[in-house]
């Protein structure tokens, strides 16, 4: 009996499919899991393969057919079966049998087609497939990538290649929270058996190794763009139309442009902010000696990273934050228990709203109304980034835009033709990893290949002592989502690895959060050792649309601390 080739559901968001390529023809014998064809989603491309050996009895599809899931596609069986009850009623016409050929002289093969044929204008005349303006993750893997497909690219950067995140953002603060980890470590050795002598912290070798890396993977960077034939120059950009940048007086021309030029750190108007001890986390990754305090403007990401690198090298730290928790988008009872877990190392005032800055004295209400002051040697302000918009034309080209970004849409296009715009810019997601993928989506345009930014399934962590991470929803906006919710939790001490590198005091949890009708995963959220090294295993269950059962199925090896998520998914 004939079989059904049914067009695969590849997570619970996926409705239909768009056939690629069929690699076999009907009347061709197939053996059982030869791939029949090539589909893809907006997610990710695979192949369809054959349940059974056997003969293509039919082909219902043609190449570049958008189907719906779980339509049949194709048809297996044995050669005469009548498959007429299998077509579905949208399909293809069934071909005739062809008529006998009469053999034709051999023509001589064709040349091989190019790897890559990019769907760019040749009629314009510009010098360049894409120019890119700015050198952060975004712009120099997107350059990286057009330019390993064979596009003629321009990289615009201002400064350094690598911007924000490798000069003055990711890489540098991690750099330091690690000889930070160092110094933790060395002074808890005797706990595991090591004795050390007495353990220092040389804050000035410490400074040199984060240049020493930074300049390394600046060189990197470098190197990746001349192996891939990216033309770098320096200058202040200014975009001129939709295909034209202005760079030192001289104007270059690409048929596409895309705007990369991320963000600063937002210094709010309170009196005394202008003083040289307050500081951005820029500067504050340059001081040259150790301040004894240390007061936080800001509880998020950056804030409690620099909370919690000071803090370990024994800095009194006071952190303020407006909002009544820290991080905004941490699960709320994880962030809590994140505070408990620094106790005694930093104190937390929350719900509280800075209103000057006198001298050393940072002042500040809190939510009763209380006027409260904290004397610090330095003053951190870390209240959050804006985007990078002004002195680059943007406004006298047109471009759509207010105080939060560029406006695009999920193809990380703007208003103007042929201009795109990725980052920090687009205030869509402050994260460099974003950053990256929405150029890997602008590319994907620009190359006429289906591809959309996704925001679902962004994870994030953050580098403190202990780590946090997360990705999906929060058992909170899963609620507010309309969401049936139910989740579990469970200590990072149950993993033999956690426990015999962190000791029975080692802080950490992991919290699934699922949707209770259908059981789909909604989120993941940790803290803890090692969690910022796991949590990408969420984002590919939750972008595949898994389900707790799914989840159950999945090897983890042992021991890792992140064989917990497993653990938690079988508490349901």
């Amino acid at each position: 009996m004939a079989l059904e080739v049914l067009m695969p559901r590849q997570g619970q968001s996926v409705e239909s499919c768009i056939i690629i390529e069929w690699k076999v023809a009907e009347g061709d014998a197939v053996t059982a899991g030869q791939a029949l064809c090539e589909v893809e989603t907006d997610k990710a491309t695979f192949e369809v393969e054959a349940p059974e050996a056997g003969t293509v009895l039919g082909i219902f599809y043609p190449a570049d057919a958008d189907v719906e899931v779980l339509k049949v596609i194709a048809a297996i069986g044995a050669p005469g079966e009548d498959i007429s009850a299998m077509r579905p009623a949208d399909a293809a016409p069934a071909a005739p049998a062809p008529a006998p050929k009469a053999e034709e002289p051999a023509k001589p093969a064709a040349a091989p087609a190019p790897s890559v044929q990019p769907q760019v204008s040749s009629s314009t005349g510009a010098a360049y497939d894409i120019i890119i303006i700015g050198a952060g993750p975004g712009g120099y893997e997107m350059a990286e990538r057009a330019g390993h497909k064979g596009l003629k690219v321009l990289l615009i950067e201002k400064k350094y290649l690598g911007g924000v995140c490798l000069n003055w953002g990711c890489i540098p603060t991690k750099t330091l929270l690690n000889s930070a980890k160092h110094y933790v470590h060395a002074k808890e050795a005797p706990e595991f058996g090591v004795t050390t002598g007495e353990v220092k912290f040389d804050l000035a070798k410490t400074m040199a190794w984060k240049q020493d890396v930074i300049e390394t993977l600046r060189g990197g960077v470098a190197a990746m763009m001349k192996k891939n034939k990216v033309e770098v120059l320096y200058g202040e950009a200014k975009l001129i139309g939709s295909r034209k940048v202005e760079v030192a007086g001289t104007v270059y021309e690409g048929d596409n442009v895309v705007i990369a030029t991320g963000g600063s750190p937002f210094v709010p108007p309170i009196p005394g902010a202008d003083q040289p001890h307050v500081m951005t986390s820029k500067e504050i990754l340059s001081v040259e000696s150790m301040p004894k305090s240390l007061a936080v403007i800001g509880g998020g990401v950056i804030g409690v990273e620099f909370a919690s690198f000071f803090s370990s090298l024994g800095v009194k730290v006071d952190v303020i934050e407006m909002l009544d928790e820290i991080i905004p988008f941490m699960d709320n009872g994880q962030a809590a228990a994140f505070r408990k877990a620094l106790k005694g190392k930093v104190n937390f005032n929350l719900g509280c709203r800075v209103t000057a800055i006198d001298g050393h004295d940072v002042k500040f209400v809190t939510k009763s109304g209380e006027e409260k002051s904290i004397n610090a040697d330095i003053v951190l302000m870390s209240v959050g980034r804006s985007p990078n918009l002004s002195g680059m034309g943007f406004e006298e080209a047109g471009l759509d835009f207010d105080r939060r970004g560029i406006k695009t849409d999920d193809q990380q296009r703007t208003n103007l033709p042929n201009v795109f715009a990725i980052g920090d810019v687009t205030g869509k997601s402050q994260l460099a990893h974003s950053a990256t993928r929405m150029g890997e989506v602008a590319l994907n345009t620009i190359l006429g290949k289906k591809d959309r930014f996704r925001t679902n399934a962004i994870p994030w962590a953050v580098y403190s002592m202990p780590e946090i991470a997360g990705c999906g929803m929060t058992e909170e906006q899963a609620t507010e989502a309309g969401h049936k919710v139910d989740s579990k939790t469970l200590p990072l001490i149950m993993s033999g690895r956690f426990l015999a590198e962190n000791g029975k005091k080692g802080p950490g949890q992991v919290k699934v959060v699922i949707d209770a009708d259908t059981r789909a995963i909604l989120g993941v959220h940790a803290f803890g050792a090692y969690s910022s090294e796991f949590i990408w295993g969420v984002a590919a269950m939750i972008e595949s649309g898994l389900r707790v059962e799914d989840a159950q199925e999945i090897v983890f090896p042992h021991p890792t601390v992140g064989e917990v998520i497993r653990s938690t998914m079988f508490q349901f």
